[in-house]
């Protein structure tokens, strides 16, 4: 691994149910997808792996918190922008580019 740097992005969540049930598998899905390790932490909380549904429904995040994704993979700038996306508005499926 080159960077070592972590990459973040702090987003509202934009599902009005949170993250439970559909939304997390619609993230979980997405997450994996993008193929590197990437956390998710409530505001203040513990970062959970976020290709885990069990760890995400574990946050109980609910539309309107405040969530983090972080990761320190190479290309994690361009997929933390995806998912960040994702997650504000909402979408069904993870955008191609941002």
């Amino acid at each position: 691994m080159k960077g070592n740097t972590m990459a973040e992005r702090r987003v509202t969540i934009g599902w009005a149910e949170g993250l439970h049930a559909r939304p997390a598998s619609i993230f979980v899905r997405a997450t994996t997808a993008a193929g590197v390790p990437v956390t998710i932490a409530k505001k203040d909380g513990a970062p959970v792996n976020a290709a885990s549904m069990l760890a995400v429904l574990s946050l109980g995040a609910e539309g309107g918190d405040e969530v983090v994704l972080t990761s320190e993979a190479d290309d994690a700038e361009a997929v933390l922008d995806r998912l960040a996306k994702l997650v504000a508005e909402g979408l069904e499926e993870l955008p191609e580019t941002v």
